[in-house]
This record gives structure tokens, C-alpha cells and sequence, in this order.
């Protein structure tokens, strides 16, 4: 049996009597679900249920759709209905030509009919979106960002990932990959991308990245949060170079996308954006590089943390 984690529910009676939307976020490691009254789509009250089933993504592609039907499942015991339709925020894009999923770091979904998959398993209507743009939806309308006409959600953790939302909605492009700020080339003939290309954001400034460039400097194999931990405590040259590096790389990266969107608010998620210094000394290397005479777009930290991929499914 799955490993199952009941984050929080309400009574079945009352609920019964209310509207509700759902939302699921389908990580590498967990499924988490979360069910909320019709009229908190604004933010407000607690859920009716969040609940969280292992993704098990090792078992294969039919096995997340097995755990896709076995979370709704436990979600409709606990709130005592099912639902017509709910949003899911996935990794990877689904492709607009196809229909079928790409670009997925959870392999087994690549050039699978997801979509069609999923409405097929659970009966009922879906409609989904990469996780990093739920994150921006959800930042975007009761979040950090909350009333900014333009948006760009960033991702930087173990990949390095972007959403765009413009007016509360999502731009997901013509391709569907809009936002995918990680796979555009920050260091010519850099570190190997597992996307084909080389010197990719993603290899430069995520997480298992910078614990790379560390290890490149000492031999060393430390955690982003002991080679962050030397760098502030100032114990350590490596260290200070590493995350030194990160904020200058972040902060060149991210005016690409200024640049190009000119967004008022750029949010940061992830485990990396409890990194105090990127929305510090990142400013000046944006200051160099913008085509601009100063800089007004906003760089914050999320106010969401990890629930802002499912709530913002909710959303959808």
C-alpha cells in the first residue's frame, strides 16, 4: 500500500452542502490533493482536505494514473462527494501538436497522452498546467504578487523552471512552453543538459548544480544548505565563491526575462528562494544588464511555500 498523509479535513455533513473546486500537484516524490470551498478561490479559510499519496514514479507511467484514481478516492471519502472537474499542475508541458507530454523531468510521462489518460482513469473533466505556471497563477492572485497585471514565477530547486501569468491567466504560448526560462543557454559550452543542449540556467544555478560547482572547487560533497551555511558564517572561500556565483548567474539569467516580459513582480519558489542574498546583491547585476536606465521590476519571495502548486491547480 502507498504511503498516505492526511494533512487536514472537514466534517463530511458540512460539506456535502457547499460547492467545492479541487486541485492536485503531481511532484517526483508525492501527489498531493487539495479540496476548497467554491467561494475561497481568493484565499481565506482552511481546506475542506489536503491529502498526499507517494508518486512512486519508479512503478511506471500507469501506476500515477493508478495513484491519480486512488488520491480522488481518499479525497472524496473525506469530504464525502466527487467532483466534475479539477485542475492538476504536472511537470512538463503537454504538446500542442500532439496532445501527448513533454519536456517532463518525471520520464515515464514523455510523449504519453496524459491528458487524455487521466480524464479517461478518473471520469471526469481535467484541465492541467505545468506546475511552475500554478505556482505563478497561484502567487499571482493571493500570493506575493498578488494584483500584479504581469507575472513571472520562478522555480529553483532541484530543476529550474518559470510560469507567466498576464491579467490572472496563464500564458502557456504556442508551443507550451512559455516561461521555460531554465533551458535557455547561460554558459556556452557549460555543464550537459539532460534537454540535449549545453550551459542551460538549469545546470548553472539549481540546486544539485551549484552542490556540483562546490565539489568542482573542494572535492567536497556537500547539502545547498551546509554550502550556504559556511558562506554566511563566512568559514569557507569555496562556499562564499559558490553562492557568490549563484546570485551573479541568477541575477544575469533572470534580466534575460525582464528584458523580454517586463514583468512587474518576479516571485521566487522553490528551495533555493530562501536564499537571502538573491533578492539583495542580485539587484545590481540586473541593474547592469537591463535595458533600462533603473529597475522597478520587484524580485520577492513566495508567501505559499510548497502549497502554491495545488492551490493554484485549483484554480484552473
Amino acid at each position: 500500500m502507498p504511503s498516505i498523509y492526511l494533512i487536514s479535513h472537514f466534517k463530511h455533513a458540512r460539506s456535502q452542502l457547499m460547492d467545492t473546486i479541487w486541485g492536485i500537484d503531481l511532484g517526483g516524490t508525492k501527489i498531493e490533493g487539495v479540496v476548497l470551498r467554491a467561494g475561497d478561490a481568493e484565499g481565506g479559510s482552511a481546506p475542506l482536505c489536503r491529502i498526499r499519496v507517494d508518486t512512486e514514479a519508479s512503478a511506471g507511467y500507469r501506476h500515477i494514473i493508478d495513484q491519480f484514481s486512488n488520491l480522488i478516492g481518499l479525497m472524496a471519502k473525506e469530504v464525502g462527494h466527487r467532483p466534475k472537474h479539477i485542475g492538476i499542475a504536472h511537470p512538463g508541458s503537454i504538446d500542442p501538436a500532439t496532445q501527448k507530454m513533454k519536456n517532463s523531468n518525471a520520464l515515464c510521462l514523455n510523449d504519453q497522452p496524459f491528458h487524455r489518460d487521466l480524464e479517461t482513469a478518473l471520469d471526469l473533466e481535467v484541465r492541467m498546467a505545468n506546475d511552475a505556471n500554478c505556482f505563478a497563477l497561484a502567487e499571482a492572485t493571493f500570493g506575493a504578487a498578488k494584483g500584479a497585471p504581469t507575472v513571472f514565477g520562478v522555480i529553483m530547486g532541484t530543476g529550474v523552471g518559470g510560469g507567466v501569468v498576464i491579467d490572472g491567466k496563464v500564458l502557456n504560448g504556442c508551443q507550451g512552453i512559455g516561461g521555460e526560462w531554465g533551458h535557455n543557454i547561460l554558459i556556452p559550452d557549460g555543464p550537459q543538459c539532460y534537454c540535449g543542449k549545453r550551459g542551460c540556467v538549469e545546470q548553472i544555478i539549481s540546486g544539485p548544480a551549484t552542490e556540483s560547482y562546490y565539489s568542482s572547487l573542494t572535492g567536497k560533497q556537500l547539502k545547498m544548505k551546509e554550502i550556504l551555511a559556511l558562506a554566511d558564517a563566512g568559514q569557507d572561500k569555496a562556499a562564499r565563491e559558490t553562492i557568490d556565483r549563484l546570485v551573479t548567474y541568477f541575477g544575469r539569467a533572470i534580466t534575460y526575462v525582464i528584458n523580454i516580459l517586463d514583468p512587474h513582480v518576479v516571485v521566487l519558489g522553490g528551495g533555493l528562494s530562501n536564499i537571502s542574498r538573491l533578492y539583495t546583491d542580485s539587484l545590481d547585476e540586473i541593474r547592469r544588464n537591463i535595458f533600462n536606465t533603473s529597475l522597478q521590476t520587484k524580485i520577492v519571495q513566495n508567501n505559499m511555500g510548497d502549497s502554491a502548486g495545488v492551490f493554484g491547480a485549483t484554480m484552473l
